[in-house]
């Protein structure tokens, strides 16, 4: 697979700056990345690219390319990493013209998910994602062998040893999407158990190095990894999270997206990506100390949309106020629900957590129904399924319940017939429905 530690643990860094200047391309970021891959970065040269011209050869101009062989000659790096992504045959000519390892930014970044997978299915993930990449570059490995030929006298062995490397390339993807195929069936089916349980599910989301991690340990008093790396979680992680009226919901640690995240990378965590998808709410989490966050915040939407989880519910959650706060700088960033806090300090996680319950339970209706002494069952279930706000009981033994439930709550109660069927009519122009049992 890609191995980086093959090449060396010291690199030489090429940043190029495309014209206009885009701020989600910063040089901060590319090092950061780097830095997670446990490389030691030797200097960076510079680059601006002042038109969208792509050199077919290099990639960059023939000159800038031998400036940067110069620049590796001096410091002796035997290995180059450039912050944008290279065709094969561009990363063949710069590794011959440079005498090192050349890296391009998607292989930087399937490099640090090989580091971070620890589950089952996330090694199978990123495997898959890793044999995508290199399907195209297995011609730089075997350059060298003969190639087969027609005619008299240049006939070659039979099937090239590129050509046996593709089709075993190929079965082994095929043998990785069966093996995803029955993991994302089981984690289908550990989905359905919630919805029959009406388990809320919270994913919190966010650009990599948010902070997603540090509040998920302090919402369900965890102690998962949390490090100040891109990157830092890869395997989803599920845990239950405490909510009013007695309630649980079921919170997700996700991996952090990035710009450009590449294509067969989200295809190939398309079943991780799927538990995002589906949730009843999204923590969209904010890097406040960041200055590009708020272009952090249209990448992360970018890639919510391209999963088809735009239309969730999501609370916008601006972490790390205690190192910056501006309020002009976001206010026309407030069109969803929005808190502050510090998952560092603790700051503002109980409003946060107030704000959970309020926008799981937004959609809840108040209903007040009567009950007989026989129909214990039925109260014990609109204890388990609804949020009861007041219960009272009469000398007869009836109790009057007073609760929360969601409309597909009520239509079965309805359907059991403890609640008029007339009802229907009534909910669009009141919030409190009786009945006498």
């Amino acid at each position: 697979m890609i191995d980086i530690k093959s090449s060396s643990n010291k690199a030489l860094l090429v940043h190029i700056e495309k014209f206009p200047i885009d701020v989600n391309n910063s040089k901060e970021e590319f090092q950061d990345l780097v830095r997670s891959a446990n490389i030691h970065i030797l200097d960076t040269i510079f680059f601006t690219k002042k038109n969208k011209n792509i050199g077919i050869r290099y990639y960059i101009g023939k000159g800038e390319a031998e400036e940067i062989a110069s620049e590796i000659k001096k410091s002796g790096a035997k290995l180059v990493i450039f912050n944008t992504d290279l065709s094969p045959s561009q990363e063949r000519n710069l590794e011959l013209l440079f005498s090192a390892r050349v890296l391009d930014r998607t292989g930087l970044i399937l490099d640090i998910f090989s580091q971070r997978a620890f589950s089952h299915e996330g090694k199978l993930q990123v495997e898959l994602a890793q044999l995508n990449y290199i399907s195209t570059r297995l011609v730089r490995g075997w350059s060298h062998l003969e190639r087969q030929k027609g005619g008299i006298g240049l006939r070659g062995p039979g099937e090239t040893q590129l050509e046996t490397d593709r089709r075993l390339l190929r079965a082994r993807i095929k043998t990785i999407q069966k093996r995803l195929l029955k993991v994302g069936n089981q984690r289908s089916l550990s989905r359905n158990q919630r919805l029959k349980k009406s388990v809320p599910r919270i994913s919190i989301v966010g650009y990599t190095n948010a902070g997603k991690s540090t509040l998920f340990n302090l919402l369900t008093d965890m102690n998962t990894l949390s490090e100040d790396k891109l990157f830092a979680t890869l395997d989803p992680i599920h845990r239950k999270l405490e909510l009013e009226f007695k309630k649980n919901a079921i919170v997700s640690d996700t991996v952090g997206f990035i710009r450009e995240l590449p294509h067969h990378l989200i295809e190939s965590f398309k079943s991780t990506l799927s538990e995002v998808a589906e949730s009843n709410l999204l923590l969209h989490v904010i890097d406040l100390s960041d200055d590009n966050f708020s272009a952090y915040i249209e990448e992360v939407n970018s890639v919510l949309k391209n999963i088809g989880a735009e239309e969730i519910p999501k609370i916008l959650v601006f972490n790390k106020i205690d190192q910056n706060y501006n309020p002009d700088n976001f206010s026309h960033l407030q069109k969803d629900s929005f808190c502050y806090i510090s998952a560092k300090t603790s700051y503002g996680v109980d409003n946060l957590r107030k704000m959970i319950s309020e926008k799981l339970f937004e959609d809840y209706m108040l209903f007040t129904i009567n009950l007989k002494p026989e129909q214990n069952n039925i109260r014990a279930a609109i204890y388990k399924n609804c949020n009861v706000v007041s219960e009272t009981f009469t000398k007869l033994g009836r109790c009057e319940i007073k609760f929360r439930a969601s409309q597909s709550y009520a239509k079965y109660l309805r359907k059991k017939g403890f609640l008029s069927r007339n009802i229907q009519k009534k909910l669009k122009n009141s919030q409190e429905i009786y009945k006498t049992g």
